[in-house]
């Protein structure tokens, strides 16, 4: 059994702290947040184990896991320190935010022989299953070519997100450069598909909505990229297209993320309402193994927080391609989300932690989702000349975990 303590009690926490909870493998569950009130209320609400006051109290703590939840540009140095700290590390996307980041981090992983996983919900999505297993299968032949989208208008629930997560400014944040939020993206296509990325142009599109979002004026980060599209070269000489969105006439309640693969033999194209596998005889509808069914009602009270724009996203379950024999029973009629993905998540992070094994998205594979997007939004800024992609390479074999081994002894 571990222990977890979650850093952040937001918006996407307590679907996640159920989880944690309620897994065979899980005996305690804390939290801590910077907030007055959120870390109570989260305890209170899903009958957690307790708060701790600051992270600094967590990494002092007992607790074998640390589950980071915190806004997007602060995971890195938070990642690091908990590692350095003896934790094993679940952290929500993206990896971090600098090339520097991301190699601190795989060091420290490297080092402390701890376990890190990045929380990237596309990794699970049907669309991204499907295309694996087809890749699997050679059903596709050679992929030389693929897509990802990420397209969310920030009308869509977004405004209202950054204004809960960040206060009176939340105006200077909500202006995040799209490519560095990329692994909804990258993910769904190389978590498919085999290759990472090894070059890429990027061209960003300024923003003119003139509400002081995307506004350089204003933003923290320098940025009034408010979409940037990028063309990847692999290192296999297969090319990817990846879209970051967010000024953008598409409905993301319905599907914000979607992918096409493009092999010598055979595509999969994956739409707003519509998925087709397609040969060089026929077009074959398949959205009957990607849709997934709703796990909750879009006016539950535990979706209080989040506005109604993002709901979709907190109760979409599974859908047929998914493998949901593997899931713990005590997962069953649980709400899930994000396509699917929240029990896959936790699943895989607990049992990698415990059986000391590799999760899915450990630090090398979260390394080739993110790094991408952090190179194509510098690329961007230099009017997309092209660029080098960085790459650590492959995963080395884990070593067996303290946790497992302690298991093990009992």
């Amino acid at each position: 059994m571990i222990s977890i303590g979650m850093v952040g009690a937001g918006q996407f926490a307590p679907q996640f702290a159920k989880l944690f909870k309620i897994h065979p493998d899980v005996d305690r569950v804390f939290v801590t947040d910077v907030v007055d009130g959120r870390a109570e209320d989260l305890v209170a609400a899903q009958h957690l184990d307790g708060t701790l006051e600051d992270f600094d109290a967590v990494l002092a703590s007992d607790v074998d896991a640390v589950a980071i939840f915190t806004q997007r540009w602060t995971h890195g140095p938070l990642v690091v320190r908990a590692l350095r700290a003896g934790k094993h590390v679940y952290s929500a996307v993206p990896m971090a935010i600098t090339e520097d980041e991301i190699a601190a981090i795989i060091e420290a992983v490297r080092e402390t022989g701890l376990t890190y996983m990045m929380g990237e919900t596309s990794h699970y999505n049907p669309a991204t299953v499907f295309a694996r297993k087809r890749v699997a299968e050679g059903a596709f032949g050679r992929v030389f070519y693929a897509e990802g989208d990420y397209v969310h208008d920030m009308d869509l629930g977004f405004y209202a997100a950054y204004q809960y997560s960040g206060g009176e400014q939340w105006k200077r944040t909500a202006s995040y450069p799209p490519m560095l939020y990329p692994t909804h993206s990258v993910g769904g296509v190389l978590g498919a598909i085999p290759g990472h990325a090894v070059s890429v142009s990027c061209i960003g599109v300024k923003d003119d909505r003139d509400d002081g979002v995307f506004d350089k004026e204003v933003s923290q980060f320098d940025n009034d990229f408010s979409n940037a599209t990028a063309l990847f070269e692999l290192d296999n000489g297969g090319v990817v297209r990846i879209n970051e969105m967010r000024r953008v006439g598409y409905p993301s309640h319905i599907r914000e993320s979607r992918f096409r693969y493009f092999g010598t033999e055979a595509s999969f194209e994956q739409l707003a309402t519509v998925s087709v596998w397609q040969d060089k005889e026929a077009v074959h509808d398949v959205s009957d193994q990607i849709d997934t069914r709703p796990t909750m009602e879009l006016d539950d009270p535990r979706l209080a927080d989040v506005d109604p724009a993002l709901r979709d996203a907190f109760v979409s379950g599974y859908a047929p391609v998914h493998d949901v024999d593997r899931l713990p029973d005590e997962f069953d009629g649980v709400p899930t989300g994000h396509e699917g993905s929240h029990h896959f998540l936790v699943d895989d992070f607990v049992r990698a932690v415990v059986d000391g094994t590799l999760p899915p998205v450990n630090a090398w594979v979260a390394a080739r989702y993110t790094l991408p997007g952090i190179v194509a939004h510098r690329s961007a800024l230099q009017g997309g000349v092209r660029l080098p992609v960085p790459d650590h390479g492959d995963a080395p074999e884990p070593a067996t975990s303290t946790v497992s081994s302690r298991i093990a002894s009992e």
